[in-house]
């Protein structure tokens, strides 16, 4: 039995925390619809052949990372996913670094070496995206426990996706996070799909978070479009390892509106189910309609808004373009052998 079932309700507020400031609910805004044009600028180019590799991108997505961090505090630590570029800029990355990486340019957070799945941000607590599947949550575990060790006082956040939960890195990171009460708190961004089929055809449990009483921890699922209930149960979460009270799995149930990657047909899902996410349950969408709702925002401070996003990833093009590729001779610089 899960003594925390009470708490598999799914959270869902669609209301503004009133902790929030008008300042932050417009970064925050803002932060999204930079998350949502980053990505559909990288299908862009990786459609013209542009962009080199892979990548999976996260539109549709926006709210479980910008909700998630928005309540972190800036010594905190994140790790993240192979679909990571919302993360990443939710913790603060330049746009313009990130675009750069992807085209390879030695501007570029990993100098055009890492490319989509490995850009990290270490200064601001970035601890690097991960082209492993659930390959960055024993990373969390690991800072963590070093919070703890030297009494650092951050708490550790680790992203992946649903198809991680049956990876043998998610059981014993959670299992050593538990006994040893790390304070690190674990999201499962659960958007429906592995790489080619539904998770109901991987798991045979409703909600993933219940995975959580095989180690003794909360369990919470959480509406992840809905950027407040995000920050609500994400607050909580971090406050309760903050304490020294140990880990908290969070399920943000959540959808992304492209493929896999850029060769995925989605071939596995109807085109109205698509349809019903992107009409009904765009983050960015509920987000806005209750600032205005609220009067917090104008249609036309809205779509100010969200146009400045658009030109900061416009001018983010403009200097990956302009920058420069990596010498020849720096080919085998920053790289282990």
């Amino acid at each position: 039995m899960n003594e925390n079932k009470e708490e598999l309700a799914v959270n869902s507020a669609l209301k503004v925390p009133s902790m929030i400031t008008t300042d932050k609910l417009v970064e925050l805004l803002h932060q999204m619809w930079l998350i949502r044009f980053f990505d559909e600028k990288v299908d862009e180019f990786f459609a013209k052949g542009l962009i080199h590799g892979t990548t999976h991108l996260c539109v549709g997505q926006e709210a479980s990372a910008a909700g998630a961090i928005a309540v972190l505090e800036d010594r905190d630590k994140i790790t993240s996913t192979h679909r990571g570029h919302g993360h990443c800029i939710a913790k603060g990355a330049e746009v313009g670094k990130m675009m750069a990486e992807l085209f390879g340019r030695e501007t570029g957070y990993c100098k055009g070496k890492g490319g989509s799945m490995h850009i990290a941000d270490v200064e601001k607590g970035n601890l690097g995206a991960n082209g492993i599947v659930g390959g960055g949550i024993p990373i969390a575990v690991g800072a963590a426990l070093t919070s703890q060790m030297k009494k650092l006082g951050y708490v550790t956040v680790s992203f992946f996706g649903d198809g991680a939960t049956n990876e043998g890195s998610f059981h014993e990171s959670l299992n050593m996070a538990s006994i040893w009460k790390l304070p690190v708190v674990f999201i499962c961004e659960n958007n429906q799909y592995g790489m080619s089929g539904s998770v109901k055809e991987m798991t045979n449990i409703e909600n993933l978070a219940e995975r959580s009483a095989s180690y003794g921890i909360p369990g919470v699922v959480v509406d992840g479009n809905d950027i407040f209930a995000m920050m609500e149960v994400t607050a909580k979460a971090v406050e309760r390892a903050r304490n020294g009270e140990g880990p908290t799995l969070i399920e943000a149930k959540t959808y992304r509106w492209k493929g896999h990657s850029k060769s995925d047909a989605k071939k596995y899902r109807t085109r109205d189910e698509e349809m019903d996410w992107r009409t009904n349950r765009d983050p960015i969408e509920r987000m806005k309609r209750v600032l205005i709702g609220e009067g917090i925002l104008t249609e036309k401070q809205a779509d100010e808004i969200e146009q400045r996003a658009k030109k900061e990833i416009e001018d983010a093009v403009e200097f990956a373009e302009k920058s420069p590729m990596p010498a020849l001779d720096t080919l085998e610089l920053d790289v282990y052998a």
